[in-house]
């Protein structure tokens, strides 16, 4: 079963206006496959996990675009930066767009070569696993969200899903290997496994020589334990039995690997209470659902966890639906030392729109009382949500609406 992506579109925009297209995010989430499919027959396709092409890719650069000439998809491009500088010359000299699609898993490496060798001549985006509305055959439906009043009248009533199906998603996750698969369910243990274990040893051992793995492994569990939580490098180190320094150490890798993703506080010079720490992000919630021993999707929604996991699903669909249409969200939280939180706070064109989310199928005012505590900002509020677990898309009170979970 092959389902449409919404970044398909963004990557062809895209690469109509940059002569060289970078597509980043964590490994097995559907770039090369993206790329190939759009790429055709007209596009050749080299793989730098190729032990011998990634040889002559950084020996020599030169010689690799002479014998994979573009229109080209070089994948995971990060284990070769050498070629960044060839990339560069050859499309100075070419003044065409379109010649390079690059991907890659470890963005960190990526943008160091990016920045010293490509800046201004590269499109960049981000891709993050299946959508919801991807894997409903919708992909075209998908939009950067942002609370709107008109979203009561849009609102969708043929994908309602109910509070155990919500779950089912969260505790599958949206590796399109899973996803995909008619047998997921099965499937999913033997996936999981395997994505660790080839995540530790290829990108983590080969990228930053990382000999305790066991160590590295219980790090990760923490972290998927933290989802949806502030971050508490003393907690991490002592959970994994490390130092301090190996914990924000291994927080930088996951974080440059697209495993996790941290979500900063809003903030300003009037709101001076405003704590700063901020919060953990897993990108998948079957990864990290996993990794928390989370046995079956009943036994996750009726967890302690399964408030926190809920929030991060939310977190997920929120950013792939800005990213797979090659935006970046201006997305926050807010917490204040009276404990007033807002789970998230998207700004656009300098108005703030507060969101909760809430495992409730009925909110009521409670559920957003803190929104009225961003007046302290002296900007314009809009439409405020309450992204629950509800059947329809409806106004719960002035200027704040309720969104079921599978219609984001």
């Amino acid at each position: 079963m092959e389902l449409e992506r919404t970044i398909q579109s963004t990557i062809q925009k895209s690469s109509k206006g940059f002569p060289v297209l970078l597509l980043t995010g964590m490994r097995q989430i559907g770039k090369s496959w993206v790329m190939e499919r759009l790429g055709g027959k007209n596009r050749r396709y080299v793989s730098l996990d190729d032990i011998k092409a990634r040889a002559l890719a950084k020996s020599d650069p030169q010689r690799f675009i002479e014998e994979n000439p573009p229109p080209v998809i070089i994948d995971e491009a990060q284990y070769a930066p050498e070629l960044f500088t060839y990339i560069k010359i050859h499309a100075d000299k070419a003044r065409k767009n379109g010649l390079f699609w690059l991907t890659g898993s470890q963005k960190y490496h990526l943008m160091q070569g990016i920045k010293e060798s490509l800046a201004g001549r590269v499109a960049i985006l981000n891709m993050l696993g299946f959508s919801q509305k991807e894997i409903n055959g919708r992909p075209k439906d998908s939009r950067p969200f942002l609370p709107s009043l008109s979203l009561v009248k849009k609102a969708q009533m043929g994908n309602m899903l109910t509070s155990p199906e919500i779950f089912e998603k969260i505790w599958t996750g949206s590796f399109p290997r899973i996803i995909t698969n008619k047998n997921a369910r099965n499937m999913r243990k033997i996936f999981y496994d395997s994505y660790i274990q080839t995540y530790i040893a290829r990108d983590v051992k080969d990228f930053y020589n990382i000999e305790n793995e066991i160590n590295f492994f219980n790090f990760l569990v923490a972290i998927a334990a933290r989802t949806g939580q502030l971050l508490n490098y003393s907690n991490l180190a002592q959970d994994a039995h490390i130092d301090l320094r190996t914990a924000k150490i291994w927080l930088e890798i996951l974080e440059r690997s697209g495993i996790i993703h941290l979500l900063y506080p809003y903030s300003s010079n009037v709101a001076k209470r405003t704590i700063k720490t901020p919060k953990i992000y897993f990108l998948d919630t079957g990864l990290a659902s996993f990794l928390c021993s989370w046995d079956s999707p009943a036994s996750l929604m009726n967890g302690a966890q399964s408030g926190a996991m809920l929030e991060t699903y939310v977190f997920t669909e929120i950013m792939k639906s800005y990213w797979h249409n090659g935006d970046v969200p201006n997305i926050f939280f807010y917490r204040d030392t009276d404990q007033k939180e807002i789970d998230f706070i998207i700004e656009k064109n300098m108005t703030i729109y507060p969101i909760e989310v809430k495992k409730t199928a009925a909110p009521n005012t409670k559920d957003y009382s803190a929104f009225k505590t961003l007046s302290v900002f002296k900007k314009p509020i809009g439409t405020g949500a309450v992204i629950c677990l509800s059947d329809k898309t409806i106004s719960i009170g002035k200027n704040v609406i309720a969104v079921p979970v599978w219609e984001i």
